[in-house]
């Protein structure tokens, strides 16, 4: 199992909390971006730089990932992309993406973007909090939880 993320958005205190977890649990982290991105010194923790273009890193991702791993996106259709690959999406706040709930996340996504584009504005989200961080750690532990543990 590997962790994807999805870094050219995700918050600098959320790739944090992810480097302590790749480290702790030996978990290959790759983090993919279309701008260069500094990582800490770990065989554990990389970083790929992909070209400029829209949904390119994402593409990047969905390509490498294998079924089972896990991408820390903020991003729906990419995590709808993961879900039908037989992996696992979960937001930088928290939220695990589902098949119970991803068709829902992507009316409203849609819906919003119609909006914005009849030039109604619709606000961007609520900024990044100290019970988003929680919220996620809580998550990921949860998550990794789960995962079965090597012998020996």
């Amino acid at each position: 199992m590997h962790i994807w993320i999805d870094a050219d958005a995700c918050p600098v205190v959320i790739k944090d909390i992810l480097f302590r977890a790749a480290e702790r649990l030996q978990i290959e982290t790759i983090l993919v971006a279309n701008r260069l991105l500094r990582t800490p010194p770990s065989r554990f923790i990389r970083a790929v730089q992909v070209p400029a273009g829209f949904d390119v890193a994402d593409a990047h991702i969905v390509d490498q990932m294998e079924e089972g791993d896990l991408v820390i996106t903020a991003d729906i259709p990419l995590a709808s992309a993961v879900l039908a690959r037989k992996a696992h999406a979960l937001n930088p706040r928290g939220e695990l993406y589902t098949a119970a709930n991803i068709a829902e996340r992507l009316s409203m996504r849609n819906f919003l973007e119609e909006l914005r584009g009849a030039g109604i504005q619709t606000g961007g989200p609520a900024a990044f909090s100290q019970a988003d961080r929680q919220a996620f750690g809580a998550a990921l532990d949860r998550f990794l939880a789960r995962l079965p543990r090597p012998a020996g």
